[in-house]
């Protein structure tokens, strides 16, 4: 299982809890699309993480952009991932960016607005921001091999069921 999030923004923890963590502990790999903040938020996700693939974001320190790539592309269970934090021209700047890169499934984060959408050829996925939704749900996602293919659910901390899709 992979968990993906975005947009932590604290200067001092992961701040994850309920569901999320445990979650967290058991998956095989974390995606972070960015805005962690500190190095310390960092530090701590690498902490909890079995495996963790992140990028910056507009919010990360000096510290934290020294340590990661603004973008990334992952191969998971058949399934080409590309990782940012934001494009400009939304989701059309989504859906070139991860054509770019041969991608079937694009995850970024900045609006803290938990979504999944189609965009023809392949899916964008915003998971939210768990820790700052800024007047949106608190979100992250899930990704699971099923028999069908892979399951995205996008939820809450608490394991609250925002919107289920199969790729």
């Amino acid at each position: 299982m992979i968990v993906v999030c975005s947009d932590t923004h604290s200067n001092d923890g992961h701040e994850l809890t309920d569901h999320m963590l445990n979650a967290v502990h058991e998956a095989d790999l974390v995606l972070h699309a960015g805005d962690f903040t500190s190095e310390a938020t960092l530090d701590a996700f690498h902490d909890e993480a079995a495996r963790l693939f992140a990028v910056f974001g507009n919010a990360d320190d000096p510290a934290v952009r020294e340590r990661l790539p603004v973008a990334r592309t992952v191969e998971w269970e058949g399934l080409r991932i590309a990782v940012t934090h934001r494009r400009d021209g939304g989701s059309t700047g989504l859906a070139m960016f991860g054509r770019e890169r041969g991608a079937d499934l694009v995850i970024s984060g900045h609006s803290h607005r938990p979504s999944i959408t189609r965009a023809d050829d392949l899916v964008l996925l915003n998971p939210g921001s768990h820790a700052r939704p800024r007047g949106n749900r608190p979100g992250y996602a899930e990704l699971e091999a099923v028999e069908e293919g892979v399951r995205c659910r996008l939820g809450q901390p608490d394991g609250t069921l925002i919107e289920e899709v199969t790729l």
